[in-house]
């Protein structure tokens, strides 16, 4: 009875088994909420809960290659075909911000935050307050264009703090996030938003691992698999596709090199300086993320206020050239500022200026585009102090914060802080402030000329008109002067707000710059020539020395990230048609408990990272259908130079009858293997999911070559373990199925893909009838 008892506890519950509309390609679980995303073939990202309820659904138009969730769960990246990263808020899938960081297809992407406190020197826990709060009301919103509707633009609804959240990262921990292209670029960004440092796996030369040997290697053509950063963010391992010949002529024409390895290999990055310099990277990017949230403000809002003015003054002139054509058509010769002068100093009115004003014009015309152009003008006033000033404000007193930290050169000089490039940028910024106050006196000057012109205009008309003008405002002979003859054909506002091509320089009296000049002396800035620049060109003389301050860091970053070791797996065919197909691997990191005990282990020894891959047959014909796992790779540089391997691997063959579609490391060294029926055909038959528990299998010590030319799996050709379905914990599926597996580790659930679009969710930590056979 106890058998039959036994036998009928089938391993893992399936929670449901769902129709799907389109097939899924990429898919992955929140790590902390139950919620999985998933990308269709045509490129949508469909957001669904655990018990199958639709989120969400959005198509960026692009192609989409790769899809991570940030650390925290609230924020997803999606690599697309053109190279950019966005990312998006997990509620309701908005686009929170795009970085542009690659040029081709990014590929993968991981996104790892570092699970240690920051301490400081004398071990106690290091919070970095952002001051900004304590002296300026929340930092402003990108002003919207008049009369469009609310997210049609792709930026946050104001009452929506998910666009700040990403932003305002002091309360999160440190995290990066890794992204790879099919070129072989790297690139990092702190918080998933400020770029931190790019590299490129072609140009690094790859040492032999033993002490004592003097050839190099390089890869040539490599395209990238896979990411993963470790948890302490002190190691990359990167699984990539390439060639990897022997530097031994660096003159020579290498891509010529027919001789070389091609298969797919695993490098091993130093990435420590994100650990050892995590604070100060944290300071640097809180600061300057923000701060180029605040540029886009401004750069939003002058483009706001260019558009809205461009229109106004477009309104004007196309209800006062048609007076210029009025005057040559009764053949005087004059302009219709002499014109208009004429009529103010008591003069006749002229056959043209009369009939412009009493049918061209009129009162309701002349009432029409005084009421855009002073309109205008006050929407311009409002971005101003709603928008454009408070950002340039906050933006001052950020620049100072990094001009403080630039100036402590222990400490932040090793992450790039420049405090001569701060220092430019730092008076730049301040520049901008005293270019708004300008661009503000000459609009409030202008809207009231205008007004002022109009006032006079009307009643100009209610006379011609013979009509009583008592009810009109009163105006200003003298203004109404000095706009005919400095305003009327001319626009200073957008001289201010416009970057044309030819710099367009203000004129300044002597004794201006002469004073200018005098006050250089006394300190707080050098730049003498900023009175002659328009608001525009300061603001983007202000964008480009942010730019070079903050390309400083990325550089020094850049080029402390290292490459340690590689391990060349197995060879592939060398047909571009290879290449390209995918071959499921999985890595992660877990807990080494080898280490754990011993205290005085530093962090980035208390883990074990495990690589698992799927080698194709021909690769290893001698072995057909078998997985690999490698572990201890980490350490394997500093244990080979002690004389000692910690490099372990081991090969599990797949059942007969069965072939893997994908694979997944999962918790406590697991591995989940998804596996398909050999002789079904496709679509049709049964597939199966089976765990393997990873640190109990034999793993064989690998020794290290004195070159790197030389597949390491080879020396585990006899020790292969067969893997049983009778041993093993496998649970049956019946449809066939396709790659993506989607694991969770947090949540101890998977879904699998069934190849006529099904998706069959599983909980991996229950066995069905379990719970019912414990009552």
């Amino acid at each position: 009875m106890e058998t039959d008892e036994d036998q009928r506890v089938i391993p893992f519950q399936l929670q449901f088994d769902k129709p799907v509309a389109s097939q899924i390609k990429i898919a992955e679980w929140n790590p902390e909420k139950d919620l999985l995303a998933m990308v269709t073939e045509d490129s949508k990202i469909l957001l669904h809960r655990f018990n199958w309820q639709r989120l969400w659904t959005i198509s960026p138009g692009r192609c989409i290659t790769s899809l991570c969730w940030r650390p925290d769960g609230k924020a997803i990246a999606v690599g697309l075909e053109d190279g950019t990263v966005s990312l998006h808020d997990v509620e309701n899938g908005k686009l929170l911000r795009s970085l542009k960081s690659h040029t081709v297809a990014v590929v993968c992407l991981n996104w790892e935050e570092d699970g240690h406190l920051i301490r400081d020197d004398n071990g106690n826990i290091s919070t970095y307050e952002d001051r900004t709060s304590r002296f300026f009301p929340p930092a402003p919103r990108v002003p919207r264009m008049p009369g469009v509707v609310s997210g049609d633009t792709g930026f946050m609804d104001d009452n929506e703090d998910s666009f700040r959240e990403l932003s305002n990262s002091s309360h999160q921990r440190f995290n990066i996030l890794c992204s790879g292209d099919k070129d072989g670029s790297i690139c990092f960004s702190i918080f998933g938003i400020f770029p931190i440092g790019k590299i490129n796996i072609h140009k690094f030369c790859f040492p032999t691992p033993l002490v004592g040997t003097q050839a190099t290697y390089r890869l040539l053509n490599a395209s990238i698999y896979k990411v993963a950063l470790s948890k302490d963010l002190c190691h990359l391992i990167v699984m990539c596709s390439g060639e990897l010949i022997e530097d031994n002529d660096a003159s020579r024409d290498r891509r010529t090199a027919g001789h070389g390895m091609h298969g797919l290999h695993s490098l091993m990055l130093n990435t420590s300086i994100f650990w050892k310099r995590k604070n100060e990277l944290h300071q640097v990017a809180q600061q300057a993320s923000n701060i180029e949230d605040l540029t886009e403000v401004i750069r939003a809002s002058l483009s706001v206020m260019c558009k809205q003015w461009s229109d106004a003054m477009h309104t004007f002139h196309e209800k006062f050239d048609p007076l210029s054509t009025l005057i040559i058509d009764h053949g005087l010769d004059s302009s219709p500022q002499e014109e208009f002068l004429s009529l103010l100093g008591g003069a006749r009115t002229s056959p043209p200026v009369h009939q412009f004003l009493v049918n061209s014009l009129g009162e309701v015309g002349a009432k029409r585009v005084s009421k855009v152009v002073c309109g205008a003008g006050k929407e311009l006033q409002l971005i101003v102090l709603n928008h454009l000033q408070p950002a340039a404000e906050i933006i001052g007193f950020r620049m100072g914060e990094l001009r403080g930290l630039s100036r402590w050169r222990a400490r932040y000089q090793g992450v790039g802080l420049d405090e001569t490039l701060i220092n430019n940028a730092t008076e730049k910024a301040g520049m901008l402030l005293v270019q708004v106050e300008r661009f503000m006196r000459v609009l409030s000057s202008v809207v009231q000329q205008f007004s002022n012109f109009f006032n006079w205009l009307l009643k100009c008309i209610k006379l011609l008109m013979s009509e009583p003008s008592d009810q009109l405002l009163p105006y200003n002979s003298e203004l109404a002067v000095i706009f005919l003859k400095f305003l009327y054909d001319q626009d200073p506002v957008r001289k201010l707000l416009e970057l044309s091509e030819a710099d367009c320089d203000i004129e300044i009296e002597l004794e201006t710059m002469q004073r200018v000049k005098e006050l250089v002396h006394f300190g707080g800035f050098l730049d003498c020539e900023y009175l002659r620049r328009t608001l525009a060109k300061e603001f983007q003389q202000m964008e480009s020395s942010f730019k070079e301050a903050f390309l400083m860091p990325f550089s020094t970053i850049s080029e402390k990230i290292l490459c340690e070791n590689l391990l060349p797996l197995f060879s592939l065919p060398s047909s571009p048609a290879s290449t390209s197909f995918p071959v499921p691997t999985s890595i992660s990191y877990y807990e080494d408990s080898s280490h754990a005990m011993s205290s005085n282990q530093t962090s980035q020894n208390s883990f074990i990272d495990y690589i698992s891959f799927q080698i194709p047959e021909e690769s290893f014909p001698e072995i057909a259908n078998c997985i690999g796992i490698a572990r201890g790779f980490m350490n394997d540089l500093i244990s080979v130079k002690k004389g000692y391997s910690s490099l372990e691997a081991v090969l599990l063959g797949v059942p007969d009858g069965y072939h893997c579609v994908d694979l997944s490391l999962y918790k406590e060294s697991q591995i989940v293997l998804l596996l398909n029926e050999t002789t079904s055909s496709e679509g049709s038959g049964d597939a199966c999911m089976m765990i393997v528990q990873a640190n109990d299998l034999p793993f064989v010590s690998i020794s290290r070559s004195t070159s790197l030319d030389y597949w390491m799996l080879h020396q585990l050709k006899e020790s292969v373990v067969y893997l049983q379905m009778e041993n093993e914990k496998v649970r049956s599926i019946p449809h066939s199925v396709i790659a993506p597996l989607a694991v969770s580790t947090s949540r101890g659930v998977a879904c699998v893909f069934g190849a006529r679009k099904r998706a069959l969710v599983y909980i991996l930590e229950e066995d069905e009838d379990e719970v019912s056979d414990a009552e």
